[in-house]
């Protein structure tokens, strides 16, 4: 049923064009109002009017694309703005769990919602029901719109709107594919644009304005490698990278490693408030036995998969700014890793995850980074334990246990936890072990609720560290085991009635590391690292001391250990001789990336080339490594 259209006077050229000014004005402003960003509102309309018209713009391209194609003003800039407040409202649950606001490498995980993700990110939706009506009732609108309101122009338009529908098209398409000319309106010369701080950039460019900058900074700015500068790193590290580096490995019986990826683990004793209460008794007990300290990763309250991916890799995010999700941005089938050094010195390696496989391209990533095998959730028993959401950490301990045998190869397992991963109010398996756990003064109500959850879980994993030790102590064979939290939990709102010890925010807070041999404690050592710096102390202590890169970030870790911190954390200061080595880290861990820097490195006077031939990929053929920038 088609509406009748206006009366000739009324379709006036002049009267058109006023009418979808004052439409684009109402967009320009309601724009501002739903940012909240202190450049963006209507009182900088008239003062820097360029930043709320650049924040709106591309909802103004795609109303004015819908116009064209339905004829139905307010039917257009009603879809544009309810799709434009649905990303406002997505950054806002982002925020709130983790302090920081949308990025474009965000918008990848759409294609993690059929591949487990829609559970787990479905459950940090509002509990609310005034969201969804508000949603129905906008959707109710453009239903109306649709088949109340006027067409403002004719269907036939000798052409005219195939041409401004095309050009729009093309217009969207450019912005969208990052073209270079788009950078003359957000380039950040006319806007505010800080590369180190999204959230800066949001609060004085507006949240679309931040996304579009991002989207050209980083599709942009890609660094190339300077191998004169990695030459000078590694030339002044030459004396310690040839210690380290010895032709003789472990000549006795290779130990087997378990390493535990940790969800959202952490000592509380950071926290104000629990400086004086042991929460973490077994991490304590071990640290004594072994070697143990802060762990800076690059990621806050979620993204595990960025302090996973430095775990594995020994390579640093920090140098690789447009690489967010670097699972889901993979694009070669081989890339260096701890894994595949082990798999080369005869290791079985297995990944280990109660949850699907799919989720963050865990089962496409694990392959070109060298694992042998991935048990996911389906290969666990069918009655595993559960407590709140996710598989029990004990559930994991157990098939730990099972997957180790006392016969064969030494193996390799990469086992990573699931139970404390937020959000947390679900309410867990034993509410009266959760409501005994005490809370600092202040935090109250919601928060106090969510922070008992968590410690709820916290507990357990700590518990099942002390179990795991105590098993594999009295295991046959020699085993290694390697501990550490992925990232502060996303307690935000507590954090900030508590505050932590140092003095320092959330972003800045490092999480915990431990590495013993349950078997054969020895005295204990602390010292901070970086993520990315675990995989060279792991096989250092495993007996695999040949491989350069991996050497190089032992001999370098004392210098930019604390440089590594979450996004939009404030940038760690650096001294003129911790610059020189960060920017010279920078060009080593891109040529690593690109599969070029071995030539630059100095070798063990032997090599294990008999070691390297007895494990060869059975998933892929070597080709060079690297990943999609």
């Amino acid at each position: 049923m088609s509406a009748t259209p206006f009366a000739p006077s009324a379709r006036s050229i002049a009267f058109r064009l006023a009418y979808i000014a004052c439409l684009a004005v109402i967009f320009i402003l309601a724009t501002g109002l739903i940012d909240g960003g202190a450049g963006v509102g209507s009182t900088q309309a008239i003062t820097q009017p360029i930043f709320p018209i650049a924040n709106a713009l591309p909802g103004l391209l795609l109303a004015t694309l819908l116009l064209v194609l339905s004829r139905r003003p307010l039917l257009s800039f009603g879809i544009a703005f309810v799709l434009e407040a649905l990303v406002y409202a997505v950054n806002a649950l982002k925020v709130s769990n983790l302090n920081t606001p949308l990025m474009p490498a965000d918008f990848r995980m759409l294609g993690q919602l059929r591949r487990g993700g829609l559970k787990l990110l479905g459950s940090y939706l509002p509990a609310s029901p005034w969201p969804y009506l508000a949603l129905l009732v906008a959707v109710g609108i453009i239903v109306l719109a649709w088949r109340k309101e006027m067409p403002l122009f004719a269907r036939r338009t000798r052409g005219r709107r195939l041409i401004c529908g095309t050009a729009l098209v093309l217009l969207l398409g450019t912005l969208l594919a990052g073209m270079p000319g788009w950078t003359r309106i957000y380039g950040g010369r006319h806007l505010w644009l800080e590369p180190w701080s999204a959230q800066a950039t949001a609060e004085h460019s507006g949240l679309v304005s931040s996304l579009v900058m991002f989207h050209l900074h980083q599709g942009h700015a890609r660094k190339k490698p300077d191998p004169a500068a990695a030459q000078q790193l590694i030339t002044r590290a030459d004396p310690g990278l040839r210690e380290r580096l010895q032709a003789a490995t472990n000549p006795g019986e290779r130990p087997d490693i378990v390493v535990v990826q940790s969800e959202s683990f952490f000592d509380p004793s950071i926290m104000k408030g629990y400086e004086d209460v042991d929460l973490t008794p077994n991490l304590h007990r071990l640290a004594a036995e072994g070697e143990s300290g802060a762990l800076h990763v690059p990621t806050y309250g979620g993204g595990t998969i960025r302090t996973e991916f430095e775990v594995l890799t020994g390579l640093s995010l920090r140098y690789f700014d447009d690489l967010q999700f670097p699972y889901l941005q993979m694009s070669h089938k081989v890339v260096p890793s701890m894994v595949r050094v082990l798999r080369s010195h005869g290791y079985e390696t297995v990944a280990l995850h109660g949850n699907d496989p799919g989720f963050w391209n865990r089962n496409t990533a694990f392959r070109a980074i060298g694992f042998d095998r991935f048990v996911s959730r389906s290969s666990f028993p069918a009655l595993a334990a559960m407590d709140g959401q996710y598989m029990a950490d004990s559930a994991m301990t157990d098939e730990i246990m099972a997957q180790l045998k006392d016969a064969g190869p030494p193996q390799f397992l990469f086992a990573i936890s699931i139970e404390a991963h937020g959000p947390y109010d679900v309410p867990p398996a034993d509410a009266a072990q959760r409501d005994a756990i005490p809370v600092p003064g202040g935090v109250t109500g919601k928060n106090k609720l969510e922070l008992q959850n968590y410690l709820y879980h916290m507990q357990h994993a700590d518990q099942e560290l002390g179990r795991l030790a105590e098993l594999l102590a009295h295991r046959e064979r020699p085993t290694l085991l390697l501990f550490y939290g992925d990232h502060l939990p996303a307690l935000t709102d507590t954090y900030n009635v508590t505050g932590f010890v140092d003095g320092k925010d959330m972003l800045s807070q490092a999480g915990v590391w431990l590495l013993v041999d349950p078997r054969n404690p020895t005295a204990a050592k602390q010292e901070s690292l970086a993520s990315w710096m675990l995989p060279g102390r792991l096989l250092e202590q495993a007996g695999v001391r040949d491989d350069a890169y991996f050497a190089l970030t032992q001999v370098i870790a004392p210098q930019l250990a604390a440089l590594t911190r979450a996004p939009g954390a404030p940038p760690a200061s650096e001294d003129h001789d911790e610059q020189t080595a960060d920017k010279d880290m920078a060009n080593v861990a891109l040529l690593r990336m690109k599969g070029k820097l071995d030539p630059l490195l100095p070798h063990a006077e032997v090599q294990t080339a008999q070691a390297r031939g007895t494990h060869v990929d059975s998933l892929e053929q070597a080709e060079p490594a690297g990943v999609q920038q």
